[in-house]
């Protein structure tokens, strides 16, 4: 078991590439939660447990071949629990066959070696674009601004 934040967040890089998405998930506490700050559409704003982690994560294979992970820079925070971390996932659309490519940053804080807390600031719209669902996620928020 990772023992300290930046561990736990290399550990998940690793399993993400090796997608094993079950493991990924074990790396949260049973009560941690994900954040999605700035999602839109029909992705979610929180999950809330590793169960609802483990279901959110089990259909990253079916969307994205995530084939590397680099630029990765890690900020340590005044929390020694809580790190800041910088990184671009590159791979391929599973639907369109298209490279994808995106940048993200998280915030992640470990309690006991396993994740209670990550907030991931991803842009939905470079999301949408990469998966080839742009067109449903602006009919979801045209929807959404008309009622």
């Amino acid at each position: 078991m990772p023992s300290t934040p930046e561990e736990a967040f290399r550990r998940l890089l690793d399993l993400i590439l090796a997608k094993n998405t079950d493991a990924v998930a074990d790396l949260w506490a049973q009560d941690g939660t994900v954040e999605f700050p700035f999602a839109a559409g029909s992705s979610p704003c929180r999950l809330a447990g590793r169960e609802e982690v483990r279901s959110y994560l089990s259909a990253l294979p079916g969307l994205v071949d995530m084939r590397e992970m680099s630029s990765v820079t890690v900020h340590h925070t005044e929390r020694p629990e809580t790190i800041v971390v910088e990184f671009t996932g590159k791979g391929h659309t599973v639907r369109t066959g298209e490279p994808y490519r995106l940048d993200y940053i998280a915030v992640i804080t470990i309690q006991d070696g396993l994740i209670t807390r990550y907030r991931d600031y991803w842009s939905p719209l470079a999301v949408a674009e990469a998966a080839g669902t742009l067109p449903e996620l602006l009919d979801a928020l045209r929807s959404k601004a008309a009622g």
